[in-house]
């Protein structure tokens, strides 16, 4: 991983994990893919690995990102799905020539071409946010509780009661702000 750049928040589930590298959408915007290369950095993380990226297919990416939490962020709040994210999402899903491979382990791999190895891995994440998105999957759409973040997760704890993205970001940090206002508040009271 290249140092320069924030950590990629990665989570359980394919889809959510990808929009979430753009955090704090509601705050001070961190983009954790700004380049090409980023994105495949973040592609061999998630068992995708790919040789290279353009320009143009992180701009495809990013697309893809984006409508991936729009659509994700409509079915949480039970909204009408945006029809051009859907679109976006359905064509990223017919473009890739991914497969799927049992590994030695009884691991699922994907194994992608190598004519559109990009494309192959954003079909794959779109096709993981088609299966959420239309309930095949045990678990359920949320969107964080954090006012800077609103990311849209998977909620598969036993109650579907989560209420953060990620417990040791947007989590802790809402604790910590509950905690240290508490304290502000406990200190006035003994003045």
């Amino acid at each position: 991983m290249r140092a320069e750049f924030p950590d990629f928040r990665l989570g359980k589930v394919l889809a959510t994990s990808f929009t979430g590298t753009l955090s704090e959408r509601h705050g001070d915007a961190v983009e954790r893919i700004p380049t090409p290369q980023r994105l495949v950095d973040w592609l061999v993380v998630n068992g995708l690995a790919v040789g290279s990226c353009t320009a143009a297919q992180l701009d495809l990416a990013r697309e893809l990102r984006e409508s991936i939490h729009a659509v994700a962020t409509a079915a949480a709040i039970q909204d009408a799905l945006p029809a051009s994210a859907v679109q976006v999402i359905n064509d990223c899903s017919a473009r890739g020539r991914a497969a799927a491979v049992l590994t030695p382990e009884g691991q699922r791999r994907w194994r992608l071409s190598s004519a559109s190895r990009v494309e192959d891995a954003l079909g794959v994440i779109a096709a993981d946010a088609i299966s959420i998105v239309a309930g095949e999957r045990d678990g359920k759409l949320a969107l964080c509780a954090s006012p800077t973040c609103q990311a849209a997760f998977f909620d598969t704890s036993q109650s579907r009661t989560r209420k953060w993205c990620d417990m040791n970001t947007c989590g802790n940090r809402q604790k910590k702000a509950r905690f240290n206002a508490n304290q502000r508040k406990n200190l006035r009271a003994v003045d």
